[in-house]
């Protein structure tokens, strides 16, 4: 169970932010909107949320799970692998040290950002992917390992993160889409299949019983709710189009 979460507010220069979507600018006033709505989403979910002020210096601020790591024992302040957002972490840094007595840090040369970091109880998968490389992905395994916890590497030719085709449901369930599907690292799981043509819906995330999911994704929410779960949808358009998705833009813990 969660019961707090952390988000930024987006400030003016994301419509500058890192994107691969090509889908146009964001709309500020709308993603302002949208972003209101996903924290009325957490408190539905009985989260206490944590609303941090606009950063104007970065961008893609908003985005803010891709800056620690927050487990049950320890915060691991990553090393973003975007240049533009490793001043991200400084910020994130001080805010956690309220939460948590132990706080660790993912150095240079290695880089890690939390998109690609998906949690199942005590086991940590972590994707390998242009923006978390080799180096940073063990010292992630070797802090976490230090707080007993366990970790896999999950290399990736698909995907931005490994968040962007997986997203955990808990009870062994695994929301999967792209090569993800018959990757044998997950062949354990229930693996609920997202179709090529919602592969946006595959990062979901689950709290305290419910699933946010973007809204528009009928056959995939469809799928959820088959599942028996409780569905809240959120639009997330503005956001697409900067390669980000609803795990991004907050820290559950």
């Amino acid at each position: 169970m969660f019961t707090k979460a952390i988000v930024r507010i987006p400030g003016k220069s994301m419509v500058n932010g890192i994107s691969n979507a090509n889908l146009g600018k964001p709309d500020y006033d709308k993603a302002l909107d949208q972003h209101a709505k996903y924290i009325e989403a957490l408190k539905t979910c009985d989260l206490d949320v944590t609303v941090l002020p606009a950063d104007e210096d970065y961008p893609d601020s908003c985005f803010v799970e891709d800056t620690a790591l927050l487990t049950p024992n320890v915060a691991i302040i990553t090393n973003p692998g975007a240049e533009s957002r490793k001043g991200e972490v400084h910020k994130m840094k001080e805010l956690v040290k309220g939460f948590y007595d132990d706080v660790e840090e993912i150095k240079e040369p290695g880089t890690v950002e939390a998109g690609d970091i998906m949690m199942v109880e005590d086991h940590y998968y972590i994707g390998l992917s242009k923006r978390t490389n080799l180096k940073g992905a063990l010292q992630l395994l070797a802090i976490l390992k230090k707080y007993e916890f366990t970790g896999t590497m999950v290399n990736l030719n698909e995907f931005l993160h490994l968040k962007t085709g997986l997203s955990y449901l808990e009870e062994a369930n695994l929301l999967v889409c792209g090569k993800f599907i018959s990757n044998p690292t997950f062949e354990e799981f229930i693996r609920i299949e997202v179709p090529e043509d919602e592969a946006y819906a595959a990062n979901c995330v689950w709290i305290n019983g419910k699933v946010l999911i973007p809204s528009g994704y009928s056959k995939t929410s469809n799928k959820i709710v088959a599942a028996a779960y409780e569905i809240i949808e959120v639009d997330m358009s503005e956001f697409q189009k900067l390669d980000g998705g609803l795990s991004c833009l907050s820290l559950r813990f």
